[in-house]
């Protein structure tokens, strides 16, 4: 197998397979990120092709090498849906729904991890640089340096990194963190998730930390330093910019309108299916201003997609339930006719829906508990060519740390979100406009171009530091 400079280590690969055979590339912001520099580099992708069970050969697509990690059914239950997913995720969400520490899954991961690891290492050409993708394989960077001391290698944690105090109930705490520690750039979505990673390691290794620096000492007596930072995610700006000019588009805002029975206002929620998201919040507000007469359900509609997700998780299974309960009941009270209270949409939708939903949408509401980023909030912002169109948005999303002209909401307080949604329905259109403008010069100047260019120029940076130290030590000899 040839090799590449750069190679990007994810849990999936950035392609699907149809029911024809044939690949197609995946839609997700990560991979238009990524796929230029892909191709400017020659690079390759290690990652899972979405299948149990396929072991096929490495492969060309659009210019990219894809270097295939079989997953055997078992590996998936323990490795993804188990630790990743019922450990990880709810430990790294503050705890929201409570995690399970397994010694078996913990086993499978570690396995999973060495076997990414040596995909990557396999893939890699000498000297080169590997970039690695998220909670599902962080012990990668620290296998990755042990397999292959000549590499650079980044990391960036897509999800939020906890408190110590949350982080430290971990049975397996100092071995993710040294996983980690095997980056010499480990990228966070927000500053405050940086502090607590750093914070984390002081605890328990007592490493010394300066600004973002990590000293982490070596076997060979020697000290490298890790970067851990900020490097908020964005979304590719440009693209939800042409869709919102298009007229299909705007015409299918109008129709969308027009299908709920033209009320005043739509607010609109779209979110995975996941109890991190605040979807039971944002209802609990929204029906309780209907009970209360501050809105009818001839003027205000509230449109919620939620998108399938590990639907063969308990926690997920039960929050399904509970939505679905909800939304019945809110309906069954208000609906009229012609009118209903919830839209509710179980199903994803393709890009050109959702941004004719983001312009039919008077009002964003992003309610997470926890979120490392949420692009939702900022793709609504992108759309909005109009510059009309209000955003709430929870101080708990990553995004709130930079769209500072949002309506930002406690979404535990379900009062304050009551009022916030009637600011927001009541808003006058040049406050929406001065806002809007606002927002939409903070996502289209950081957009996700932007974010990989700053992370790969911090990694450079590193590369470059070590070419430097390496001449100082031959000429000084």
């Amino acid at each position: 197998m040839s090799t590449a400079e750069f190679v990007v280590v994810a849990n999936r690969l950035p392609v699907d397979r149809g029911a024809d055979g044939e690949w197609n590339r995946s839609p997700g912001g990560l991979v238009a990120a990524l796929e230029p520099v892909m191709q400017r580099a020659d690079g390759a992708w290690v990652g899972w092709a979405g299948q149990p069970d396929l072991d096929i050969e490495p492969f060309e697509f659009d210019g990219m090498l894809l270097v295939p990690v079989p997953l055997s059914a078992e590996d998936i239950e323990l490795y993804y849906e188990g630790m990743s997913n019922d450990t990880f995720w709810p430990l790294y969400h503050d705890v929201i729904s409570p995690p399970r520490y397994r010694r078996v899954w913990w086993e499978a991961y570690v396995a999973v991890n060495r076997r990414f690891a040596e995909a990557a290492a396999t893939a890699v050409s000498d000297g080169g640089t590997v970039w690695v993708q998220d909670y599902q394989l962080q012990l990668v960077p620290q296998m990755l340096r042990e397999l292959r001391p000549d590499l650079t290698i980044g990391y960036f944690h897509h999800i939020p990194f906890p408190a110590y105090g949350l982080y430290s109930q971990l049975p397996w705490r100092r071995q993710v963190l040294e996983g980690l520690m095997g980056a010499d750039v480990i990228g966070f979505q927000r500053v405050a998730d940086a502090g607590n990673f750093t914070r984390s390691i002081r605890r328990l290794f007592h490493y010394e930390t300066r600004a973002s620096g990590i000293s982490v000492p070596q076997a060979d007596g020697t000290t490298r330093v890790a970067l851990a930072k900020a490097f908020p995610i964005s979304i590719d700006a440009d693209a939800y910019i042409e869709l919102a000019q298009r007229p299909d588009v705007q015409a299918r805002a109008l129709e969308i309108r027009e299908s709920l029975g033209n009320p005043k206002k739509i607010l609109l929620g779209v979110d995975r299916l996941d109890y991190t998201k605040g979807i039971r919040h944002r209802m609990k507000a929204f029906g309780e201003l209907l009970q209360d007469g501050r809105i009818n359900v001839e003027d205000v509609t509230l449109v919620q997609v939620a998108s399938p997700s590990r639907e063969r998780v308990d926690a997920y299974m039960q929050l399904r339930d509970e939505i679905e309960l909800t939304v019945g009941r809110i309906n069954g009270d208000y609906d009229t006719m012609g009118h209903t209270a919830i839209r509710y949409l179980h199903q994803g939708y393709p890009r050109e829906e959702m941004v004719a939903l983001y312009l039919a949408a008077d009002v964003m509401l992003v309610t997470a508990l926890r979120d490392g980023m949420n692009l939702v909030a900022k793709e609504y912002v992108a759309a909005r060519i109009d510059n009309r169109g209000t955003l709430v948005l929870s101080e708990f999303a990553g995004a709130a740390d930079e769209l500072g002209m949002a309506l930002r909401i406690n979404p535990h307080d379900i009062g304050a979100l009551k009022n916030t949604i009637m600011r927001a329905i009541e808003m006058p259109g040049a406050e929406q406009g001065r806002r809007m403008r606002a927002l939409r010069r903070k996502v289209i100047e950081n957009d996700v171009d932007a974010w990989s260019r700053s992370f790969l120029s911090a990694l450079a940076s590193v590369r470059s530091r070590r070419t430097d130290a390496k001449g100082t030590t031959k000429g000084s000899a």
